[in-house]
C-alpha cells in the first residue's frame, strides 16, 4: 500500500487536524546464517528486509493514544498516563509494551497520539513482525517527544517489552536488527554483548528469495529447550578439559577437536559439533562477503542447513524439502533453513533472471511432496527503523 492510500486511511479513520503527521518505518529481518548460536556464545548474521511496518501518528489534544491496524480489526484507545491497564492477548500489546518500558525510564508521554499502523510482514512467517512493530513504535514515540534516540537502546526497550510485558521469551536478534540495519548491509552481531559490525551485502544481480514453508511449528518449544540442555551438557563436559570456556562457540574447529572426545553422548557431540561449526561459517561468510564473493557465501548457506539437518536435527521434512527442491534451480547460490527450525522459513539467494522459474518449481515440486502451498517474498536488504518523511497535513 503506497503513502499516499495510507495518509487516506488514516484521514478516513482520524478525520483532519492542525497537529502535523509523521510517518516512520521500521524493517522486517531475516538472519542469513547462524542459527541456534545466540545462546551459545557465538555470532549472527541478521539483515534488514526492504518490507515492514509503516506508523502513521499524529498529536491529539485529548491524552489519549488511539490504535489502529490496516491489517488487522481489532482497536483500542488508551490512556497515555503509564496506568493505563495490562495486557489484552491482542497485536496491541506489543505497542502498549512499549509504551510501560519508555514510562520504566521516566519517558512519560506529553500528549496522546494518533496511530496507525501497516505491515508488509506477513504474520507467522518468521520474519520478525512483532519486532517491527516494538521498534517502529519506540522509535516514533521518542522522536515526537523529542527524546534522544539511541537505537541500539531502542532494541534493548523493544525486546524487554515483548519478554516482560507480552511474555514472549524472544532474544534480542530480532529487535536489534530492525533497529540497527542499513540498506545493503547485513549485521555480525554478538548476541551477548551486543558487540556488532555492517558488513556490507552487495547481492548486485542475485535477490533474497524467503520461502514460507507454511509448516505449523508444533515442536518448536520442546525442541529447543532440548537442544539448549544439550548444548548444556556438553558446555558442562569439555569444562573438566577446559575450566575457563564459558560458551561452547568460545572453541573453534580445532580447539574443539582437541577437547572433544571429552564429551562421551553421541548426541550432544554432535550439537556441539554444530555449534562450533556455524561460528565459524558465520566468520567465514563475512570474510566472503568482505571480498564480494557471493559464491562462496552461498556454499556456506548450505553447509548450514546440512548441519542444522544432521548435526542439531531441527530441519524436518518441510524445510528439507524446500531447501532440495531450491538447491536444484539453476541460479540458486545457496539455499537454508531460517529461524528455530520444524517448520517457518529458508532464505535462498537466487539470480534475478531464475526467480520466477525458482518460484513456480520449487512451488509445484515442494507442494508435490508436502501437500502444503508455500509463499515466497522477494526483497533486498533493507534500512532500519527511520522516519520515511515529514507531510504536512493538506498535502
Amino acid at each position: 500500500m503506497n503513502t499516499q492510500l495510507l495518509i487516506d486511511r488514516f484521514m478516513e479513520k482520524y478525520g483532519e487536524a492542525e497537529q502535523e503527521l509523521r510517518i516512520f518505518n521500521a524493517p522486517g529481518r531475516v538472519n542469513l546464517i547462524g542459527e541456534h548460536l545466540d545462546y551459545n556464545g557465538g555470532y549472527v548474521l541478521p539483515a534488514a528486509l526492504e518490507f515492514g511496518t509503516t506508523l502513521l501518528i499524529r498529536p491529539r489534544k485529548d491524552g489519549k493514544i488511539s490504535f489502529v491496524s490496516t491489517n488487522l480489526p481489532y482497536e483500542a484507545v488508551v490512556s497515555a498516563e503509564p496506568d493505563f491497564g495490562g495486557k489484552c492477548g491482542e497485536w496491541t500489546d506489543y505497542p502498549v509494551g512499549v509504551i510501560t518500558e519508555l514510562s520504566k525510564l521516566d519517558i512519560r508521554l506529553s500528549q496522546g497520539y494518533d496511530l496507525l499502523y501497516h505491515g508488509d510482514i506477513p504474520n507467522g512467517a518468521g520474519l520478525s513482525s512483532s519486532a517491527s512493530i516494538e521498534v517502529v513504535t519506540a522509535y516514533a514515540l521518542m522522536t515526537m517527544e523529542g527524546q534522544p534516540v539511541d537505537t541500539v537502546e531502542i532494541s534493548k526497550l523493544s525486546q524487554r517489552a515483548e519478554n516482560l510485558f507480552v511474555g514472549v521469551n524472544s532474544g534480542i536478534m530480532d529487535q536489534f536488527a530492525v533497529a540497527n540495519g542499513k540498506r545493503n548491509h547485513a549485521i555480525l552481531l554478538m548476541c551477548d554483548t551486543l558487540e556488532y559490525e555492517l558488513v556490507p551485502f552487495e547481492t548486485g544481480d542475485y535477490k533474497i528469495v524467503i520461502g514460507n514453508t507454511n509448516k505449523r511449528r508444533g515442536l518448536v518449544d520442546s525442541k529447543y529447550n532440548e537442544r539448549r540442555s544439550e548444548c548444556d551438557r556438553a558446555l558442562e563436559m569439555l569444562q573438566a578439559k577446559v575450566p575457563e570456556l564459558r560458551y561452547l562457540a568460545e572453541l573453534n574447529p580445532v580447539s574443539f577437536a582437541e577437547v572433544a572426545d571429552a564429551i562421551t553422548d553421541e548426541t550432544v557431540l554432535k550439537r556441539a559439533k554444530h555449534v562450533v561449526e556455524e561460528n565459524q561459517r558465520v566468520l567465514d561468510s563475512v570474510a566472503a562477503l568482505k571480498n564480494d564473493d557471493l559464491e562462496a557465501f552461498g556454499q556456506f548457506m548450505n553447509q548450514s542447513h546440512d548441519s542444522l539437518r544432521y548435526q542439531y536435527e531441527v530441519t524436518g521434512d518441510e524445510l528439507d524439502a524446500m531447501v532440495e527442491e531450491a538447491q536444484r534451480v539453476p541460479g540458486t547460490l545457496g539455499s537454508r533453513m531460517t529461524g528455530a527450525g520444524f517448520g517457518g522459513c529458508t532464505v535462498s539467494l537466487v539470480h534475478q533472471d531464475a526467480v520466477e522459474e525458482f518460484i513456480r518449481e520449487v512451488g509445484s515440486r515442494y507442494e508435490a511432496r508436502t501437500g502444503l502451498k508455500p509463499d515466497f517474498y522477494v526483497c533486498g536488504v533493507g534500512q532500519g527503523v527511520h522516519e520515511m518523511t515529514e507531510v504536512k497535513e493538506g498535502n
